[in-house]
């Protein structure tokens, strides 16, 4: 039986159709089919079918979350430039592939402007400050605003974020400056008051140190009065008078003291007067000027008296 070349062409064409006929979509993809250029039917994932040479594969849509970073500068309402990075998540959504494929040819064009326009709406109202805290609030309204557009067009806005928020870098600098000038502000004001403190502690300390230094002379010199009292005492038994017992403390003390500085070989205290005779006339004008106090403190009264 002769070979006919016929068979094989139909052979190959056979082939060809079957293997126009057969196609895969992978998983979280839809593919869009055409018949003589009109829209036919959306194939999900797996093996598909369709007539070759009339059927044809449109186009493929993800079905998978998509993120769209967009780069906005704008200006506050303090007169600050900055420039924010709003991160969108968006999908098609599985029952309006149509719609997602043939209303819009660049869905990221469309999304990044209504970022534009909801930012340079929300941010010029707001503070440098207002931006950093309130980040939140514009990235709900960017996707309060996205969904209401991007629904009719088949898009799922999943979530917005604002990711960056960067001002000038002189703008960046002076906060800086601010934050920094502040908290030495602040180690400053802890380091008056521990200063203070300490100020009045140690002033406290010295005033108690003082009062404990007065007692102490006080009780010293309570202790050489009761002294000398008993010394007077026991002289005015021995048939010596209070003047007599007074100068001879005086002289015993003198002497007393004199051999006190005599035991320090490196002593530089020189003792004027020091002779014997010096105490005694120092305490003889000393209980002349009492006596004579005493007397004219008479005569004031006397005269009071008088004058009443």
């Amino acid at each position: 039986m002769p070979f006919n070349p016929v068979y094989i062409v139909l052979a190959v064409l056979a082939v060809i159709i079957l293997l126009g006929a057969v196609f895969t979509v992978k998983q979280q993809t839809a593919a869009i089919i055409e018949r003589f250029g009109r829209f036919n039917s959306i194939r999900q994932s797996g093996l598909q079918f369709k007539i070759p040479l009339i059927d044809k594969i449109a186009g493929r849509l993800s079905l998978k979350i998509q993120q769209l970073d967009v780069i906005i500068e704008t200006k506050t309402k303090d007169d600050v430039f900055v420039r924010l990075k709003v991160s969108v998540q968006y999908k098609v959504i599985k029952l309006k592939v149509e719609d997602a494929f043939y209303k819009l040819d660049y869905p990221h064009d469309q999304i990044t402007s209504y970022v534009f326009d909801v930012v340079r709406a929300e941010v010029p109202k707001m503070i440098l400050d207002d931006v950093f805290l309130r980040k939140d609030d514009i990235a709900i309204a960017v996707k309060g605003e996205l969904n209401d557009a991007m629904m009719e067009y088949g898009y799922d806005i999943i979530k917005t974020l604002v990711t960056d928020i960067d001002p000038d870098a002189q703008v960046k600098a002076a906060m800086n400056r601010i934050n920094a000038a502040d908290r030495e502000k602040t180690a400053a004001q802890y380091e008056g008051d521990a200063q203070r403190i300490l100020i009045v502690e140690k002033a406290k300390a010295e005033a108690e140190s003082k009062r404990l230094q007065g007692q102490g002379i006080a009780d010293q010199r309570r202790e050489i009065a009761r002294g000398l009292e008993e010394s007077v005492e026991v002289l005015n038994k021995v048939g010596i008078n209070s003047q007599e017992a007074s100068a001879l403390i005086v002289v015993t003390q003198h002497y007393d003291t004199l051999q006190a500085i005599g035991q320090e070989t490196n002593s530089n205290l020189i003792l004027l007067p020091n002779s014997p005779q010096a105490g005694s006339n120092m305490l003889n004008d000393m209980v002349a000027s009492f006596t004579a106090s005493n007397q004219i403190g008479e005569a004031m009264k006397n005269q009071k008296k008088k004058g009443e």
